[in-house]
């Protein structure tokens, strides 16, 4: 079926179903690509983490430190990244973050299959990866709703973390297939990844610009990152959302790490059932996105809060665990309840942010959410060699569960009660909330300014 302009969806009219931003044709397009793409991105992050224990004798340091490099940069440039996504087309930068992950992931894969490498070149390596991926991933979280428009933002958000975890759900089993069918070489999950990169390239290339949603560009002007700072710390939040990703990003989300060692080191096993293990991890990742692709609204605090807190329970009842089969079994629901944190905080932030304003402010939440990362996968898996691979599971899931019921504390504290009159028609109305610093959703400033504008009789006591 061709779809035309045409047959585009108003912002107005959304539409309905799971899919619905699927609709919108330069999306589908671009979903389409990364479906592939992501899917040889996951098979190089297991290809990565397997050549690591190949080349470090197993060691749980080296596999955080590698993760630690992959990360790292987005605490130096994320923000940058964001002040180009709110400057530059989004489009045009990431044909080119496009471009030099693809060089990067072939480098690699030439380096293992002509025998020449070194520890030291797969650190480099995921260092280079990691600087272009700080300043791809703002631009890409900003440029979704160019694609799509305001309406249907929530939607292609959750699409992004489906078509995410479809990948891992794939990737994952084909890089352990590959790896085992090769005998140990990892030479061709980064060689087919360094190919995948060539779908998402082709789908920005052909885009129809007429049919993007541009936010308009900011001048070139000093103090841009500061500003962006200001910005998320007027809105308390924004903040709380970042804090919550800060925590659960350092500590609960090193996955990467803890699968590897527990086929490794707790069930003294191979490349295939590590891949199996994310597969699992994955099933359910891909169960909690879908989930989440019903949501329309802009999530509540709360929600955020308690989500974070079954994440972590569920983290350590995964540490726990004393068998592969009891172990893959756990991932399944600790995966869901990842990605219903996950998706439900990046809409929670998109959705109060000005569009001016959204590249520096999604570069800050990525910067939150990965950031930490340099320090809690070295510590995860110092954690792992010293007093067993189950502890990085089940210290990292105390800290999660300890965050949410702090935030959930903060929030009870920080409520307001108050009573309203409205004079017509004449009612009195209990109102118990947050306090009014909170931010809400852009459309809704608006409609709150507009119902002000036309509804001056009504007062607060």
């Amino acid at each position: 079926m061709t779809w035309t302009k045409s047959d585009q969806p108003a912002a107005s009219d959304p539409g309905t179903g799971m899919f619905r931003a699927l609709r919108v044709r330069n999306y589908r397009r671009y979903a389409s690509a990364n479906l592939l793409s992501l899917t040889g991105t996951w098979i190089q992050r297991i290809g990565q983490d397997w050549l690591v224990l190949q080349l470090s004798d197993d060691s749980g340091i080296a596999l955080g430190l590698i993760t630690a490099l992959q990360f790292g940069p987005s605490l130096l440039l994320s923000m940058y990244g964001g002040v180009l996504a709110d400057r530059y087309p989004k489009r045009r930068l990431l044909l080119v973050t496009q471009v030099l992950m693809g060089v990067l992931s072939l480098l690699l894969g030439l380096l293992v299959a002509t025998g020449a490498v070194e520890l030291w070149h797969v650190f480099a390596l995921a260092g280079g990866l990691g600087a272009v991926s700080s300043v791809d991933a703002p631009v890409r979280q900003a440029f979704v709703s160019e694609m799509v428009g305001p309406a249907l933002l929530t939607n292609a958000v959750s699409l992004n973390s489906t078509i995410f975890n479809g990948a891992r759900l794939v990737g994952p089993a084909v890089a352990g297939l590959l790896i085992g069918a090769a005998g140990g070489n990892t030479a061709p999950a980064f060689l087919l990844n360094a190919a995948s990169f060539a779908f998402t390239i082709t789908a920005l290339a052909g885009m129809r610009a007429d049919e993007l949603e541009p936010s308009p560009p900011v001048a070139r002007g000093r103090g841009q990152l500061r500003e962006g700072l200001a910005y998320t710390w007027a809105h308390p939040d924004l903040v709380l959302a970042m804090a919550l990703a800060f925590v659960l990003g350092t500590f609960g989300f090193n996955y990467q790490v803890t699968i590897a060692l527990m086929a490794r080191e707790s069930f003294d096993l191979g490349a295939e059932a590590f891949g199996l293990l994310s597969t699992a991890f994955a099933v359910g990742s891909l169960s909690g996105a879908l989930l989440s692709t019903r949501r329309n609204v802009r999530p509540r605090q709360r929600f955020l809060a308690g989500s974070a807190v079954v994440f972590g329970l569920l983290t350590v009842v995964s540490g726990l665990m004393p068998t592969y089969l009891s172990f893959a079994l756990m991932l399944v629901p600790t995966g869901a309840a990842a990605l219903v944190f996950s998706v439900a905080n990046n809409s929670f932030v998109q959705l109060g942010v000005d569009p001016q304003m959204r590249g520096r402010v999604m570069a800050l939440y990525f910067m939150c959410f990965m950031g930490g990362t340099p320090v809690g996968a070295p510590l995860v898996g110092w954690v792992s060699e010293h007093l067993g691979a189950p502890w990085g599971l089940i210290l990292g899931g105390a800290v999660c569960v300890a965050a949410g019921l702090g935030a959930a504390a903060f929030l009870a504290r920080h409520r307001t009660v108050g009573v309203e009159l409205q004079r017509a028609p004449l009612r009195l109305r209990l109102r118990v909330g947050p306090r009014p610093a909170a931010v809400p959703a852009p459309e809704l400033r608006a409609a709150e300014e507009t119902l002000a504008a036309k509804a001056p009789g009504q007062q607060s006591l």
